[in-house]
């Protein structure tokens, strides 16, 4: 009986070493917000600061809206790599890292204070996200249409 490493294809590799990838852009964005709860004056457990209370709030928020939003949508991006790799690991690798660059580039845009600058080159990350649905709607075909086993 063959292992489950064995099934895989070979290039599903590189999906997984996105995947920490990702994971490490994580934890460097988490690292910024706490920095940044110290620098504005922002104490745990408070997610988002009042403007009325801080007149640095709009700065923090925006640091902890860009590492929010990309929780928000990891469980997504994961899915997606996870299940579009298996049929297209190269195409989703390359997506996963593109959906990855400008992960990065959508938060230090959003962090500058500035929120419409997380669009500039992070706007690419939802070209990523359509990519890897597509990915992913084709590995769902394929076992769609799979000849029925007795």
């Amino acid at each position: 009986m063959a292992s489950l490493v064995e099934l895989l294809p070979k290039e599903y590799g590189f999906v997984v070493i996105i995947l920490v990838l990702y994971c490490f852009l994580n934890f460097y964005m988490a690292i910024k917000v706490g920095k940044a709860r110290k620098k504005y004056n922002v104490p745990y457990p408070t997610l988002y600061a009042i403007e009325s209370e801080n007149k640095q709030a709009k700065l923090f928020n925006c640091v902890q809206r860009g590492h929010q939003n990309s929780l928000e949508t990891m469980p997504i991006f994961f899915m997606l790599m996870i299940l579009g790799g298996l049929k297209h690991p190269s195409i989703s690798a390359a997506l996963g890292l593109l959906h990855t660059v400008a992960r990065y580039f959508y938060f230090t845009g959003y962090a500058t204070g500035e929120p419409k600058n997380r669009i500039k080159l992070g706007g690419f990350h939802m070209l990523a996200l359509l990519g890897l649905m597509v990915c992913t709607l084709s590995f769902g075909w394929t076992l769609v249409n799979q000849p029925a086993r007795l």
